[in-house]
């Protein structure tokens, strides 16, 4: 049997400001328990953070922050389960 060769190793691809900023919320997010308060605890919540998103990103213009806020926000609404049809079986 031939061995295949070995692929060579790909160099690991610096993450963008924007990439950076929406993965260090996600990680606040889990970490502050967020989901679980209420909605204005929560508008409370994502201003604090995003003013010091944005003062720790200062590459990123205010449509990206706008973004990454609007990402956390559905990241942290309750999931929708879809009712399941009548006569369905799973």
């Amino acid at each position: 049997m031939a061995r295949k060769k070995a692929q060579p190793r790909q160099q690991p691809t610096n993450p963008s400001s924007f990439d950076q900023a929406r993965d260090e919320l996600f990680s606040h997010i889990l970490r502050c328990g967020v989901i679980e308060a209420e909605p204005p605890h929560q508008k409370d919540w994502f201003d604090d953070t995003m003013q010091y998103i944005a003062e720790r990103y200062t590459d990123l213009p205010e449509e990206s922050l706008g973004q990454i806020r609007l990402l956390g926000e559905r990241y942290c609404q309750p999931v929708v389960r879809r009712p399941e049809a009548v006569g369905s079986t799973p």
